[in-house]
């Protein structure tokens, strides 16, 4: 995905991520208030809410293990992503402010290299230092392969960090293991269960 490609969300969460994006080109258009937006994408690293059972797929997987549970996968695991360490995309965005090129303009962010969630599996049971164990479940609508080009944010920036992926799971894992298992907080009284994992309607931890 490039950032000339014209977004065509097709659920609430997309649609309001762009109706952000959206008010901020009006914003400027009308105030002349300055914006930078960017699009990170996949993003793990230490001090994640490796709780949250709903989002972010390597924390996930580093609590269940932590909890002595299997690694769930929805589907054949196949679906490809770029996986992106923190520590690679914040410095660019604390900084972003004060370079005056990247005002108003809309960024790429993060990292090269896809992967399958099965890849991405074996690899943070390895920095986890546990022999894989995974449960597949029922797949869920999303997209199968996702992943982003990074030109026009190096363009502006430079060079981006690439920290990769078996080095920033290593650094992931040591900090959770540290932090220890959290405990997943489960959406209550959930009002549409159409399109809903059936694992997330579940009353199981």
């Amino acid at each position: 995905m490039s950032e000339d490609m014209v977004p065509q969300p097709e659920d609430p969460y997309g649609i309001a991520k762009y109706a952000i994006e959206m008010d901020l080109k009006a914003a400027h258009e009308m105030f002349d208030l300055d914006c930078i937006i960017f699009r990170p994408h996949n993003v793990y690293g230490e001090y994640q809410n490796i709780g949250d059972r709903y989002r972010n797929v390597v924390g996930i997987f580093m609590n269940q293990i932590l909890q002595g549970k299997p690694m769930t996968i929805f589907g054949d695991g196949n679906q490809k992503r770029a996986f992106s360490y923190i520590g690679d995309i914040a410095p660019v965005i604390v900084r972003a402010p004060l370079v005056s090129k990247a005002h108003n303009r809309i960024f790429n962010i993060g990292a090269d290299q896809p992967y399958t969630v099965n890849e991405l599996a074996m690899k943070v049971a390895k920095a986890m230092d546990v022999e894989p164990e995974v449960v597949r479940l029922p797949p869920r609508n999303e997209v199968y392969m996702a992943f982003s080009d990074h030109s026009t944010c190096q363009g502006v920036f430079g060079p981006l960090a690439t920290t990769s992926l078996d080095d920033g799971l290593r650094r992931m894992a040591a900090w959770a293991k540290t932090a220890g298992s959290r405990k997943s907080k489960r959406f209550k009284v959930i009002e549409i269960p159409r399109e809903l994992p059936q694992s997330w309607l579940s009353q199981g931890s």
